[in-house]
């Protein structure tokens, strides 16, 4: 089904595959009639180094200074964008920059917060040269297919599944502080990435879904990290077998590998998808070279595949949905007990198996939405397979999001919508809340199936402090479809006997003519932004000083700590223009009192900063202060005190940045990690101000309430410094050692600084 290579391979005239070995250059010579050619040349094949290189401004291919043709945003994340890039000086959007608005799309959510922010954002559109896409209109991910991916361009996006490598784009998506950077004329700096190759064969089985295949692919990359902050790039065969529909839903779930970025071999069916929406001078064929090498292959015979199933609590838990059915009490019991790691252990009651009747699973709730699930043909395939036919009239329901107006119009237009609406599913307009727990929240225990592209714990709706839990389950749409069929008993696609009508996709621009807002070279400078009592100012923050005092306020030990146990997703969204508001929420659901420790350490640090009495604030740090002078001289008067929390991989999931801006916000220095996630999450610590420190052996030197002195912190960044002393001041002073990994020039300034919008202050 899915095999990875455990060498680099060689991709010969785009077909053959050559796993890397000593006689390997007379191989490719006999087969090319090319002269030896090396490792690395070879790697300059790819289609990924062709795109980074020409985007790249260093004049070094291992160091790369990325400039991006596009930037796009949504209203979660576009109002702190644009917050910190006017505090840092902003003129005008610089390129195309796209602010769509579908996540805080439920304007009744908080009062007049979530409109307030849509307002900020379309009159910042006319100020600054942007582009406003309204509530309800697109998905940002579907605007971004239909309107702004070109092939061999590069995209970046404030959101992780930025991911348009089917269409030809390498599209990142990233922590908001990098836009920034784009906004200010800067650049996106990093070493030139591995590239990996997915060669695909092979031609999907009837029933089996885009959705299916990638989670395929999440479940044999994802542990391992095979793909960890490295481009894949799709080739082979089998391309010319998917849909280009089939394609994207495929892609925009490589975030879920924890991937870079992607990017995919071209052919006549992209063309006609440019073609479709009035865009054919964006198309180019993009292939790799003749003999192109990449660092690693994922291998997929796409004919092996089978109707999948993702579960709670990880897109890379996956099971067949047979395998499942087959073995329903080992695998539930399995689960559960894997659960038991992320919810706590047993804080709240969890259990699976009593959605087991008469020997088969029901499920509660079913899904499709978002930038996965609300693709014209997945909605159509559903709606096939569930004409005539009825969800019933008991705990299971079914809803629907197409993922922008144009595909709405066209399911509309062609009937699909009537099928879905007669089997009692209901159709929504392009929101993306069912993928974080803005909408269709199951009940407290409910397990919900979504094509959606996430099923986090603490995400759809679980409160675990509160005592409440909702599950969900990754699928196809199909085989959702499939289970809405039988009444929520969960079923795979491929036991369902449909013909699949697949009707042609018209895209009608009509609806974005005449409702965006397209201000690309139209920045009027004179015209005022609108903000609302919700929008506030970056609180400001100091400056790295020599020494540094951290206590530890967190330690976190599950396997992966997601940004969404980090600050939560769902009702908070709605704060995420008031980063002081939004504070509140940090480790709300995994450590509640981790809010009120972070102000105990800010108060001593704010009263250091006013030239008062730091030790009447806190008594505590008498004795610290002791320990410390007793073995350094060091000013107590010119020391930072902070928090930090300790988590064994921290930042899996979502760019927020608010995941690291909510503890800077709070006082919190730095965070301490075996290893971090993805790289957007380091990139928002430092962009914050924040030191990703590593510390990577088993035992821990401290625990949750020590406190960590640094002696000469601001000087072992100065001089790149690969290991840093650090003491365990409520342990006597015992010493150990920590590391911050390579960091560039410019991101040691940032830290240096305390955040980007003082590095841009200068």
């Amino acid at each position: 089904m899915v095999k990875l290579y455990d060498k680099g391979a060689y991709l010969v005239n785009g077909t053959e595959l050559i796993e890397e070995h000593s006689q390997v250059n007379e191989e490719i010579k006999a087969k090319t009639g090319l002269d030896a050619i090396s490792k690395e040349p070879a790697k300059k094949n790819t289609m990924a180094y062709q795109i980074l290189n020409n985007h790249n401004t260093s004049g070094n291919d291992s160091k790369l200074k990325i400039k991006f043709d596009k930037l796009t945003s949504h209203d979660i994340t576009f109002v702190g964008i644009i917050q910190t890039a006017r505090a840092s000086g902003l003129e005008k959007f610089p390129v195309p920059y796209v602010l769509t608005n579908c996540h805080n799309s439920l304007c009744a959510v908080g009062g007049t917060i979530n409109e307030d922010d849509h307002m900020f954002g379309l009159s910042c559109a006319k100020k600054y040269g942007g582009v406003f896409v309204p509530p309800h209109q697109a998905v940002i991910h579907q605007y971004a297919r239909e309107m702004l991916a070109s092939c061999g361009s590069m995209i970046l996006g404030s959101d992780s599944h930025t991911r348009y490598g089917a269409l030809g784009t390498m599209a990142i998506g990233e922590g908001g502080p990098e836009l920034v950077k784009q906004l200010l004329n800067r650049t996106y700096d990093i070493n030139m990435p591995e590239v990996i190759a997915v060669y695909l064969t092979g031609t999907p089985r009837k029933g089996v879904g885009p959705q299916d295949v990638a989670l395929a692919i999440i479940g044999a990359v994802f542990a391992n990290g095979y793909v960890n902050n490295k481009v894949m790039e799709f080739v082979g065969d089998g391309i010319k077998n998917l849909s280009v529909d089939y394609r994207i839903g495929i892609d925009v779930m490589t975030t879920e590998t924890t991937c870079l970025s992607s990017i995919w071999a071209t052919d006549s069916a992209v063309k006609e998808f440019y073609e479709t929406h009035h865009r054919a001078a964006d198309y180019k064929e993009l292939k790799p070279g003749q003999a192109a090498y990449y660092d690693g292959v994922v291998y997929v015979d796409l004919s092996e595949i089978k109707p999948m199933i993702a579960m709670p609590f990880h897109p890379s838990n996956v099971y067949t949905i047979d395998e499942l059915n087959a073995n329903l009490y080992d695998i539930l019991t399995e689960v559960e007990k894997k659960a038991l790691v992320s919810l706590d252990n047993n804080k709240v009651k969890y259990s699976l198996k009593d959605k087991i009747r008469n020997g088969k699973l029901y499920v509660d709730q079913g899904t499709i939405a978002g930038c996965a699930g609300g693709g014209f043909e997945n909605i159509c395939d559903a709606a096939d397979i569930l004409n005539g036919k009825y969800i019933g009239a008991d705990e299971f329901s079914l809803s629907v999001y197409p993922a922008s107006q144009p595909v709405f119009m066209e399911l509309v237009k062609n009937g699909a919508v009537t099928k879905l609406m007669a089997s009692g599913a209901t159709i929504r307009t392009a929101f993306c809340g069912p993928c974080f727990g803005a909408g269709d929240v199951p009940s407290n225990n409910g397990f919900s199936i979504r094509h959606t592209t996430r099923n986090f714990p603490n995400r759809e709706g679980s409160k675990i402090t509160n005592g409440q839990i909702a599950s969900v389950a990754l699928m196809d749409a199909r085989s959702i479809a499939a289970t809405a069929a039988n009444k929520g008993y969960l079923t795979s696609a491929e036991n369902i006997d449909v013909t699949f009508s697949k009707p042609k996709y018209f895209f009608d621009s009509t609806i974005y003519d005449n409702r965006v807002y397209n201000g690309i070279g139209k920045a009027d400078s004179s015209v005022e932004i609108k903000f609302g009592p919700g929008i506030v100012d970056w609180p400001a923050m100091s400056e790295l000083s020599d020494d540094i005092i951290l206590k530890v306020v967190s330690e976190i030990h599950d396997p992966v700590t997601t940004t969404d146990e980090l600050i939560p997703s769902g009702e908070t969204s709605s704060y995420r223009s008031n980063p002081l508001g939004l504070a509140e929420f940090t480790l709300s659901r995994k450590d509640p009192a981790y809010v009120g420790r972070a102000k105990e350490v800010q108060k001593a640090e704010k009263a250091r900063l006013a030239g008062e009495d730091v030790v009447a604030v806190n008594m505590e740090l008498k004795e610290v202060y002791d320990k410390i002078a007793a073995k350094f001289s060091f000013d107590a008067n010119k020391t930072q005190i902070g928090s930090t929390i300790y988590a064994v991989k921290p930042g899996d999931g979502s760019a927020r940045e608010q995941a690291a801006s909510c503890q800077k916000v709070l006082g919190g220095f730095a965070n301490i990690a075996k290893e971090y996630a993805t790289k957007r999450y380091r990139s928002n610590l430092i962009n914050w101000g924040m030191l990703p420190f590593l510390y990577k052996d088993a035992e821990l030197p401290f625990q949750n309430g020590d406190y960590i002195f640094i002696k000469d912190i601001k000087m072992a960044i100065i001089d790149k410094s690969t290991d840093i002393k650090a003491y365990v001041v409520t342990k006597d002073m015992k010493e150990f050692s920590l590391q911050l990994g390579e960091l560039t020039d410019d991101e040691r300034e940032i830290i240096l600084k305390g955040c980007l919008i003082n590095y841009y202050r200068g």
